[in-house]
Order: C-alpha cells, then structure tokens, then sequence
C-alpha cells in the first residue's frame, strides 16, 4: 500500500473537492463531489452531531446513490450550504430522477461550531453558507488543498489551530485494475481532542506516518525525568490524564475568553467535531461502505485523544464509484479497505492541523512546534 500521487481523497477517480470561505468570517464550506452519482453510507459517533439528510444513507432506505457530501462551518446555519449545492447541481441537470424532467439532487450534510473563534460573525448573512456551498461546487477540482480553507478555515483541535487534511493508499489487489483499489480521506479537524502527545509536538497518529507528511519528527521518545526523594531519576512514561475542562461558557462571557481553550458556547451547544469523507473506486453496496465507515472511526482514535466525546460531533462518510469489482475474497477485501480507511482518516487528520497555519487567535502547529 502506498499514498497516490496527490495523497489525496482526489486520487480516487471521477472525485473534485470544492472549497468556499470568508477569511474575515473565520468559517466556509467543503464540497465533495462525485462526477457521477455515487454509493454511499455514514456512521456517527460523536454526542453533538449536526447533519443533513444521513437518513437516507441507512442500508433499509429507498435511495442508493448521493450526489454530493457537504462539510460546512457555521453550525446550524451551515447546513444551509447543502442547499446551495443542490440548487447548482439541479442547475447542471444532476439528481435523483423522480419523473421526466425532474430530478432530485441528494446532498447529505454535516456541520461542526466555528462561531466563537473571533472572526468578524456579522459577516454572516442570511444566504451567506448557501453561497459558500454553491460556488465550492462551481469550483471543486482535484487540487488538494490544505489547512486553513473550507469548513476548516475557523476549525480548532484541542488547542492548536485545526484545518483540512488529506490522505490516500492504493492497493493492488487480484482483482483491480493495474494501478490497485485507491481510497482516500478528506478531515475535518476541529476536535475536543488532542492531536498530539502532552506537551510536546509530536502527533498520536505518528506510526502511520508516510513520507514525512506531517513533520517528520519520527518515533516519539517518551522519556522525562522526575525527581524522587532528591535524586533526578529518568522514566519512559507518558502523561496519560486529560484537563476535562468543561467546554461550555456563558455566551456572555465569550470575548474575555482565550480560544485555544477546549471551550465552547452555552446551550448545549458544542464547539467541537471531526468531520471525515472517505472515497474509493472499489465497488460496494450500502452495508459494505457502511462496515467501512464503521473501521474508518477508528482512525479519529488513532489520531485524538479523547474522541468522540459528548461534545463532539464526529462523522464519517463513504463514498463508493464503483469502478473496481471486489475480488470472490468480498471479506476479506472489506477488512482491508476498511483498515486503509482508518489509517487515511489518522493521516488526514494529522495533516490538517500541521497544515493549518495561526489565524486570529488560534495558534498553529508549525507555529507551536517551532523545529
């Protein structure tokens, strides 16, 4: 196994991704787009979801295929971008076909909280997230952007800045093309969670690292030195204990705030979650990509601690062209896929908050972690 050419969810074929922000706002949205409808299914952990159509995607439901997959800011205002998207792809003739003219386009949805992180909100207006989902569609490509752009571009995991990152594995398997089976993962970050060790700079997801995609920095060393009963003596132990700092505050209270607390609003409102779209040219029903999504998950314990936690709306979804038939082994092909998929989805992880770089008051990795 080894990452494509871009390392890229877009290493998948016939899969763009579009991006939309306001730079002063501190929000946008991300857009994943299949050239042709495409199987799909989701698998939620986090306790704060906020989504779109996910319905659909349950294995007993009428609808196969998806248009799109949309990952905004904004909160619950964000969901808003899935109808921007919509009316475009309605505009391009592209939907659910329900009678001669007239198609539905499916467009499922996912949100995470960016509205206390000191952007200029008032730039919020009424179609301001429709907006920012129609013209990341007009525009999605394969480019593979990075960091502060998209539904990343306000994004805060744990207290470093969070952002997009991508990751991708090609397999060859019997029964695939020459170049193998390609998955790949678009994330999200904006967890509660830690991406990185106590303290210091280097990532919980570093075994997965290929190619020095986010730093380098190798295998962690755990040593410290204490001192017992006056003398300084060295231990390979890591802080495992968390600050449970609860992450809600008075609204009233939030610009005396610093943002690179694990905080959030009152309400119940959470100001955290990871949102992940994984893509392959593999072809699976709807429980297949469902048992996917479901390893996939296990790549956001890979690469934050804690995880989906009662403040978190962590999601994943899966996207399936279906190019590649699975070999007569459908099993152990699924095994496999799903385990790419996790390692992508730590992978991509990592990379978006070492690409995200300080905007306003949210510090970022390269910036922390000064090498």
């Amino acid at each position: 196994m080894q990452p494509g050419p871009k390392n890229s969810i877009t290493d998948v074929p016939g899969i763009k991704v579009g991006h939309a922000q306001d730079m002063k706002l501190m929000s946008g949205t991300t857009v994943v787009l299949p050239d042709q409808a495409a199987v799909a299914a989701v698998d939620c952990r986090g306790g704060a979801p906020g989504t779109r159509e996910t319905d659909v995607l349950h294995q007993a439901n009428f609808v196969e295929e998806v248009h799109a997959i949309v990952l905004s800011g904004g909160s619950a205002m964000g969901l808003d971008a899935a109808s921007g998207v919509a009316a475009w792809l309605k505009k391009n003739g592209r939907g659910f076909s329900v009678a001669k003219g007239v198609s539905v386009p499916i467009v499922p949805a996912a949100i995470l909280f960016d509205l206390l992180n000191g952007g200029e909100k008032s730039r919020n207006a009424e179609h301001t997230y429709f907006e920012f989902g129609k013209k990341a569609a007009e525009i999605a490509n394969s480019d593979c952007q990075l960091g502060n752009v998209g539904a990343g571009t306000g994004a805060k995991a744990g207290a470093l800045k969070g952002g997009i990152g991508n990751a991708s594995l090609i397999y060859n398997s019997g029964n695939s093309k020459d170049k193998g089976y390609t998955i790949g993962a678009l994330a999200v970050v904006n967890s509660f969670g830690s991406v990185t060790l106590p303290d210091r700079g280097d990532f919980w997801a570093w075994p997965f690292e290929r190619d020095d995609e986010f730093g380098g920095r190798g295998t962690p060393d755990f040593s410290q030195e204490i001192e017992i009963d006056k003398q300084k003596k060295t231990i390979n132990e890591l802080p495992l204990d968390f600050d449970f700092e609860s992450p809600f505050r008075q609204a009233e209270h939030s610009s005396k705030s610093d943002s690179i607390n694990n905080k959030g609003t009152d309400g119940g409102v959470s100001m955290n979650t990871t949102l992940c779209v994984v893509a392959t040219d593999a072809m699976l029903s709807k429980a297949q990509a469902q048992r996917i999504a479901i390893m996939t998950q296990d790549g956001f314990a890979r690469a934050i601690r804690p995880v989906h936690t009662p403040f978190d709306g962590d999601i994943v979804f899966v996207l399936s062209t279906g190019e590649i038939p699975l070999s007569n082994s459908v099993s152990y092909e699924i095994a496999r896929l799903g385990m790419m998929a996790g390692d992508c989805a730590a992978r991509a992880i990592a990379r978006g908050v070492y690409s995200a770089k300080s905007l306003g008051k949210l510090a970022g990795y390269q910036d922390t972690f000064k090498q």
